[in-house]
């Protein structure tokens, strides 16, 4: 196909109905939820071939090497890699990406996605990109449509107008209408007029910008700004955080697809599903015979049309109907299968409360690997450390802990003070503190080791870098 399609993957977002297994430093795009990859790694996979140029991501800083990791597994080498500063909703990325695509190619087509939603039929959701990139050549910027399957009230509606000149299939948008009440949802189902709004959509870049400059002039006079001062940052180009940051966040669909009359849509059922709770996640998977979804170590008894997660210790169900139940190693969630909607409000209920669980898992992923809270105590803590071959962490110090390490597996070569040696299965070392040291993994097989430090204070925070190969020197927070 010609020409090539440039697909922009979103991947900010913090999927808190998703919560506990989504949270913000590993959200639901990051976590197998419907196959063995992640949903960003399967919105990758679906834009590969002849006919897509490889993919951009914009992304949130703090996803940046987890991201960059899976893509590796997938061995997509992106087109580029945009770090936001702070989350401003679609209309700025989409902006950015734009201005970024145009630099070499002013009429780009540009598909963008969201990187959490399921798309279970792909050859039909090609062919809607064909349809769609065949009106975007005429100018029209175009939105999938998902004909409506079911009365849902958490979705926003696109009503069809009149049909696209020489594209069968596409039809200009007569209008868009906000999340109806349940008698009036009821009404769409199996009306061809009426469509879910997918939140994905196609144009050409010239076309896109020219009606943000009309549109929202001054989010587009921002969006140069914070791409032109814009800094490359390893794989990374990181948006200026001034400019970025002074945008008022908006949808594409408010700042731009409500206003414009160039806004067409292609219908397309192609098994679409925005995976927005737990109990949409129910919807999609495979039931038992008594409509339970049941995963990980969990068993059941006269349990019915229930979700249960076990994502670590053993979960017993007994006698229960239509609940959601995820437990972790650290929080268990049981809700209302009907109230899978109000679990963000349960997110900022963990927030307000000054806890941690709304932001970080137990496991916490690092460029080098990741790191696992065992168990804490007054002056102590315990974690479990996994280094993968050939990466390092940073040459730091600390000021109120010293730390213990004890090699489970592989090979450890350390640097403590002015010593270099290696540590192997069952060896161990004392790094006292104040003592600057640095540990990395020079093996073929993942390094494993115990941690145990002892002080006064054992935030993540007491750290000094002097040097990093991940460029996150000078002192940050965490390993």
């Amino acid at each position: 196909m010609t020409p090539a399609v440039h697909p922009v993957i979103l991947s900010g977002g913090t999927g808190t109905r998703l919560w506990p297994l989504s949270r913000t430093l590993r959200p639901k795009q990051l976590l197998q939820l419907t196959s063995e990859r992640s949903m960003l790694q399967e919105t990758v996979a679906r834009v590969c071939g002849d006919w897509f140029a490889p993919p951009t991501i914009l992304c949130n800083d703090e996803h940046r090497f987890l991201i960059a990791e899976q893509l590796r597994d997938l061995d997509c080498q992106p087109r580029a890699l945009v770090l936001e500063p702070i989350g401003r909703n679609t209309a700025p990325a989409a902006t950015v990406a734009a201005l970024l695509l145009a630099e070499t190619d002013p009429q780009a087509v540009m598909l963008l996605l969201p990187s959490d939603h399921r798309i279970g039929d792909v050859p039909s959701f090609h062919q809607a990109v064909r349809t769609a990139v065949a009106a975007a050549e005429q100018g029209a910027l175009v939105t999938f449509g998902i004909p409506a399957s079911s009365p849902e009230i958490g979705y926003g509606y696109i009503r069809r107008g009149q049909p696209v000149d020489g594209v069968p299939g596409c039809f200009r948008i007569d209008r868009f209408i906000e999340k109806p009440d349940l008698e009036t949802a009821r009404t769409y189902v199996g009306n061809p007029d009426y469509a879910w709004n997918s939140g994905m959509f196609v144009f050409r870049v010239d076309a896109f910008i020219d009606e943000v400059r009309r549109l929202a002039p001054d989010m587009l006079k921002l969006c140069k700004a914070a791409l032109a001062e814009a800094v490359a940052d390893s794989d990374f180009l990181r948006l200026a955080s001034g400019p970025f940051t002074a945008i008022e966040g908006e949808s594409i669909d408010y700042a731009v697809m409500e206003h414009t009359q160039k806004g067409a849509i292609v219908p397309a059922e192609m098994e679409w599903n925005d995976v927005g709770s737990w109990s949409a996640l129910w919807d999609i998977s495979a039931h038992d015979a008594a409509g339970n979804v049941i995963m990980g170590d969990a068993l059941s008894l006269d349990a019915t049309n229930c979700y249960i997660r076990a994502d670590g210790n053993l979960v017993a169900a007994l006698g229960i109907d239509n609940l959601i139940v995820i437990a972790t190693d650290d929080c268990v969630l049981v809700a209302a299968k009907d109230r899978a909607q109000d679990v963000k409000k349960i997110v900022e209920a963990v927030e307000r409360a000054g806890r941690s669980e709304h932001y970080v898992h137990r496991r916490v992923f690092r460029p080098w690997g990741w790191y696992r809270l065992i168990n804490a105590g007054d002056r102590f803590q315990v974690k479990e450390i996994l280094v993968n071959p050939g990466q390092r962490l940073s040459c730091q110090m600390h000021h109120h802990r010293a730390e213990h390490w004890v090699v489970v597996s592989g090979t450890a070569l350390v640097n403590k003070g002015n010593e270099n040696f290696y540590l192997t299965e069952d060896q161990s070392t004392y790094i006292p503190h104040a003592t600057r040291h640095s540990l990395e993994n020079p093996g073929k097989i993942a390094l494993r080791m115990i941690e145990v430090q002892s002080g006064g204070y054992l935030g993540e925070d007491d750290i000094v870098r002097f040097d990093d190969i991940y460029g996150r020197a000078p002192a940050i927070a965490g390993k």
